[in-house]
């Protein structure tokens, strides 16, 4: 296990210069990431690319594993402002409202530069406690989303996931993605997706709205009521 001290940038900038300083660091970093990959991304390199010494270099990071975990936190940084500005506003009224603020989010935080992201998740070092940032920003984006549409943790899981999964695998693999229709198309699937698990497995739901038909038609009859038929009804439409 890599020394945690290893990781972690050698001082924190305090003056703009500093701070200048960094920012330019990170940003070559970046590109020579994007261009060599993480295993030929050397500190020269870097260094090269960012126009400073590589005892410039070192004043700020010990090592390129420490400045790959920088890029990796502004991504943590990210995906938690995208999740504060969904709950910053009103609650949409359709599943398929609510399912694009989460598709649309994660396509933000993926787009700006497909191919530093593959470095990112691909290549790069996870020491134990980025790890636990990352997981607890998933688990973040569950809980809300589980609260947002009624449903278990495990179904959030699953849509959370997908989203994450499919959009970092997407715009990696397409050089020119069509982002409306791959967001249409992860949309449709998770729509469907909830709403059969709503009317095929009452077990997994926690609010009875989501029962189907099939389980409360006895309790239910003469009742006059129309929505238990339909599949899903229990998923705010």
């Amino acid at each position: 296990m890599a020394d945690p001290k290893r990781l972690r940038p050698r001082k924190t900038p305090r003056q703009q210069r500093s701070a200048d300083t960094v920012e330019r660091i990170l940003q070559a970093a970046a590109r020579v990431f994007v261009e060599h990959g993480y295993a030929a991304g050397t500190t020269n390199r870097i260094a090269e690319a960012a126009n400073l010494s590589i005892g410039s270099l070192y004043q700020y990071f010990p090592n390129k594993d420490a400045i790959l975990i920088q890029l990796v936190r502004r991504h943590i940084d990210d995906g938690t402002a995208a999740i504060g500005k969904i709950l910053e506003r009103p609650l949409p009224d359709t599943l398929e409202a609510k399912l694009d603020l989460f598709i649309a989010a994660a396509i933000d935080a993926h787009r700006g530069d497909p191919r530093l992201h593959r470095v990112i998740f691909e290549e790069s070092p996870r020491p134990p406690a980025l790890l636990a940032e990352l997981h607890a920003l998933h688990d973040t984006a569950v809980g809300h989303l589980a609260a947002m549409l009624d449903i278990p943790r495990l179904t959030a899981w699953f849509v959370i996931t997908t989203i994450e999964s499919l959009t970092h695998r997407y715009i990696g693999d397409h050089p020119e993605p069509d982002y409306p229709a791959f967001h249409t198309e992860l949309r449709t699937m998770l729509t469907t997706y909830l709403e059969h698990t709503a009317a095929a497995v009452p077990s997994r739901c926690d609010d009875p709205r989501l029962t189907p038909r099939r389980a409360t038609e006895g309790a239910g009859a003469g009742t006059g009521s129309q929505d238990h038929g339909r599949p899903g009804a229990g998923v705010s439409r």
